[in-house]
Formats: structure tokens, sequence, C-alpha cells
């Protein structure tokens, strides 16, 4: 019932190496490249598993009565918010980084296909459940209790995330007080180091 978490993290995962590949690409940029396949297709299994087509007829069901669809826009428009501030924490520092970020945020959004994303869980969820198995996850997810379910586990899950953001901000404040109470001499060179950063005010 937790199957779409895995969608923010994936594309998380993603954007946060989107960083470290900022200077391998500044390489690239300055010859020309030889055309590549769209990512789509580069990800794209070389040879597709059979699947038993009621079997797959039925998953498709599933992924539409779990509102896949709808999730993967959301957690698309979560992840982005979350990991803008990352993203641009992640490339030199300059005026440049907002308008850079913005359009990778745009031209990633834009290339976001939510059917390409339900074609990819079909194999996996073929590979995981039995047809038995995925029927009676559809029979769940009809009744009122998987309705509610369906309804009332992104919020929950939304809920989750900001009170487990929050004990880990506080839990690493006191953390990190503690280390520095324990370690004056650590502190004292973080203080020298950020006094030594800090900019002219003449």
């Amino acid at each position: 019932m937790k199957h779409w978490l895995v969608i923010p993290v994936f594309l998380s995962c993603g954007v946060v190496n989107l960083g470290a590949q900022t200077a391998p690409l500044k390489a690239k940029t300055a010859q020309t490249a030889a055309p590549q396949k769209p990512a789509a297709l580069a990800a794209a299994p070389a040879a597709a598993v059979k699947i038993d087509p009621a079997k797959e007829a039925d998953i498709r069901k599933l992924l539409e009565l779990v509102g896949t669809k709808a999730l993967f826009v959301q957690s698309v428009d979560e992840m982005s918010k979350s990991m803008k501030p990352l993203l641009t924490n992640s490339l030199p520092p300059g005026d440049y980084r907002g308008k850079l970020v913005d359009l990778f945020f745009a031209k990633f959004s834009s290339k976001m296909n939510v059917q390409h994303l339900l074609d990819m869980a079909v194999p996996i969820y073929d590979k995981h459940f039995s047809h038995q198995e995925v029927r009676s996850l559809i029979e769940f997810y009809q009744t009122p209790l998987g309705q509610k379910t369906v309804s009332t586990l992104p919020m929950l899950t939304a809920e989750l995330q900001e009170e487990g953001r929050k004990w880990g901000e506080a839990l690493g404040s006191e953390s990190m007080q503690e280390v520095l109470a324990e370690h004056p001499d650590l502190l004292e060179a973080m203080t020298a180091a950020q006094q030594g950063a800090a900019p002219s005010t003449q």
C-alpha cells in the first residue's frame, strides 16, 4: 500500500546526483555531442518480459484504483520544492543559479511522462505479485476501507515526513551543540573559520 513512496525517492536521487555531474557536463557542452537516444528509450530493457494480457490489464486497473497518476504528479511537485534548495547549494555560487535551477525543473517536469511511469510499473508488479494477488488487491481497494486508504495515506505520509523532518532538525541541532560543548577546540576552530569567511565591511 506504500508503493508510491518509491516515486519521490527515485526522482530525488536523480536530482541530487545532478549536482555532482555539473563539472562533466561543462566539458561535454564544449564539444560536439553525438546524437543520443531519449532517456526513456535508453532506460528500456533490451528484451521485454512477456506478461499475460489479462494480468497486465488487472495490474493497470490496480494502478488506476490506487491513484498512481495523481500520486505521481503530487510527488513530483513535492520533490521539486524540497530538492530546489539542495540543487541550488550544490552549484557554484553566483546570480545565475536561481534561473538555472528554475529552468532545469521546468525542463525536468516537461519530460515527466505519467504513462511511461505506469508502463515501467507493470512488469515490476508482475514480478512481485501473482495474478491472484493482484486481483485480491483490486478487491481490497474497491472496498470502503480500500478507498479510504487511497485517499488518506498520501496525507498521512506527508504529515509523517514533516514530523520526521522537524524531529531530525531538533536532533541535529542538539547533537551539534553537545559535540561542540564536549570539544571546545572544534568550536574555536569553527568560529575562526566563520570569521575568516565573513565578507569585509570595509
